[in-house]
């Protein structure tokens, strides 16, 4: 019997877009008995054996179980069922002194004069109910659904009787009271009135009443069975969960019997008609449009383009780190390199150096931190056919350095960053070399006094600039592979030409090719090229294969045709 319960009491959160007023949660007790306990164990023993299925132990069970060892109850979100405590508490109109009071009052009448209340056992605190957030400490930090129990902290204690709700206190005419700020001797209550928990979520309890049967109505036995809280987002939590099939939750009374309750929680909210999921789904596609149309409205349409045939081009980069250098004390210059038809605004801004900073070791490698941003605004525009069939993109050409309290200036590396073709976020990582001079004494010049080789044309660490011919050769140049740099780069792309593409619904993916630059000559050029190196490496193999076998070949070919 100690395996039957279910000992799972956490929170359980759900998340709906229904209104939280169409929660129904349906709540049953049932006092475990001896007398009940062996008819259920019977019962079970019956229903198990082949071919005795249709036995019923209705006339036992009919016996034990009665109205007071069980009650079953729907409840539904906020819905106030009265305790047999409240019921003669409000029928006396002298203690009614709140609306909320008198309401009751005049509900507990109607409920007399009717046929009365249908729950004796079960019954609710609403979140506009005094108890609410004044339930007993005991209550709401001994869980009497779980085994173990714990003492409440400082904390809890002090806000157990605080009300858990947004209070704005101001004056008359909504205005702060300039005086006396800063209490300097606060009181108990002020304290209580003042700390309050900034919690907008509205709370609802199920209350059981486990006294023995005759004695129902004493605050010493009431228990907290739920507790159901929602913040009106569509957020709903429940402690304890829904049963979903599985064991009862078990529940120990206090006093000096312990009796034995068992819980159960069913979710018999009705679900939503067709038709009202339909209607709601239109209605929010509706809103969600009217959001949209209201941004918009908010934005505005008053963007500054650029002209026509033109890309603007703006990065906000930030040279992250730098790793694997021979020497401490590094920082970094650079600048960037414009091809043809590409210009700034501001040609000043088009080179900068970082920080000196040191290096720190990180496994096996000492990296440098430099997190220094830089940004660029460039535009490209092409006003003529050029010979080019593809504009090429900016590069930014760096160097690695290093500088130490001996004023010792070493080169450490070159790289370079080529700006990438698709805007959006990149973290690139560029590999670097330095030169290198053969020979002992330039080694020595290096780690006494400083200084290195260094390259006069830094777009040698790619193409060179006045490079014209077909095959650059570096055969003869010396270098050493050097550390890695790591970009973080934001790009920025516009154009009239995105527009218009997404007005004709037109998905591209290379900008050159939604400037209309030279992408259909580019893509000719392309397969003419690609057809010319396939027709080349045809006649290569004709000329390298051996003749015999083509003669094999073209006998054997007559042969089949005869």
């Amino acid at each position: 019997m100690a395996d039957c319960w279910n000992t799972d009491t956490g929170d359980a959160v759900y998340r709906s877009r229904d209104a939280v007023k169409n929660l129904r949660i349906k709540v049953r007790i049932e006092r475990v008995t001896s007398s009940a306990a062996l008819s259920q164990h019977l019962q079970h023993q019956v229903l198990s054996q082949q071919g005795r299925r249709d036995i019923e132990l209705e006339t036992l069970t009919s016996q034990v179980q009665t109205a007071d060892n069980e009650e079953e109850a729907v409840v539904g979100w906020q819905e106030k069922l009265f305790s047999q405590y409240e019921m003669e508490l409000f029928q006396n109109e002298a203690v009614c002194h709140t609306p909320l009071d008198r309401q009751y009052h005049s509900e507990i009448n109607a409920l007399k004069k009717s046929k009365g209340r249908h729950n004796c056992r079960i019954f609710t605190y609403t979140d506009h109910d005094r108890y609410t957030n004044c339930l007993p400490l005991n209550q709401l930090q001994t869980d009497l659904l779980s085994t173990k129990k714990s003492s409440p902290t400082f904390l809890a204690e002090r806000m157990a009787s605080v009300r858990h709700r947004r209070q704005e206190r101001r004056t008359m005419d909504s205005s702060i009271p300039k005086s006396r700020i800063i209490n300097w001797e606060p009181t108990e209550e002020f304290v209580k009135s003042s700390h309050i928990v900034n919690n907008a979520m509205q709370t609802m309890h199920i209350m059981g009443d486990l006294g023995p049967p005759g004695r129902l109505g004493q605050k010493e036995n009431e228990c907290l069975l739920v507790t159901i809280k929602t913040d009106g987002s569509g957020t709903v939590i429940i402690k304890p969960d829904f049963n979903k099939g599985r064991e009862p939750y078990r529940i120990v009374s206090e006093g000096e019997k312990r009796e034995v309750w068992r819980l159960t929680l069913e979710n018999v909210s009705a679900a939503m008609k067709p038709e009202d999921k339909e209607r709601e789904e239109s209605m929010y596609k509706d809103l969600y449009a009217r959001h949209k149309e209201y941004l918009s409205s908010l934005v505005g349409q008053d963007f500054e383009m650029p002209a026509v045939g033109t890309l603007r081009y703006l990065m906000d980069g930030e040279i992250v780190s730098a790793k694997g250098f021979e020497y401490d004390n590094l920082h970094v210059h650079f600048f960037l390199d414009l091809p043809n038809n590409w210009s700034s605004s501001m040609p000043q801004f088009l080179s900068g150096v970082t920080q000196t900073c040191r290096t720190k070791s990180l496994g096996k490698e000492n990296v440098a931190f430099f997190s220094y941003p830089f940004n660029f605004e460039i535009f490209y525009k092409s006003e003529k056919e050029s010979e080019e069939l593809i504009p090429q993109w900016p590069v930014l050409y760096f160097k690695v350095l290093s500088l130490d309290l001996w004023g010792r200036y070493r080169i450490e590396g070159y790289g370079y960053l080529l700006f990438p073709a698709i805007p959006g976020k990149h973290t690139v990582t560029c590999h670097t070399w330095r030169p290198l001079q053969m020979g002992t004494v330039s080694a020595l010049r290096r780690f006494f006094i400083g200084g290195s080789a260094e390259i006069e044309d830094h777009s040698y660490v790619r193409i060179p600039g006045n490079f014209k011919g077909d095959r650059l050769s570096r055969l003869g140049f010396c270098s050493l592979t050097s550390g890695s740099v790591t970009f973080n780069l934001n790009c920025i792309q516009q154009a009239r030409a995105f527009v218009d593409a997404a007005i004709q619904k037109k998905r591209r993916q290379k900008v050159i090719d939604q400037l209309g630059g030279f992408s259909q000559q580019g893509d000719v050029c392309n397969v003419l090229e690609a057809f010319r190196r396939a027709y080349k490496k045809l006649q290569e193999a004709r000329e390298t294969f051996p003749q015999k076998a083509i003669n094999s070949t073209s006998q054997l070919e007559l042969e089949f045709s005869a």
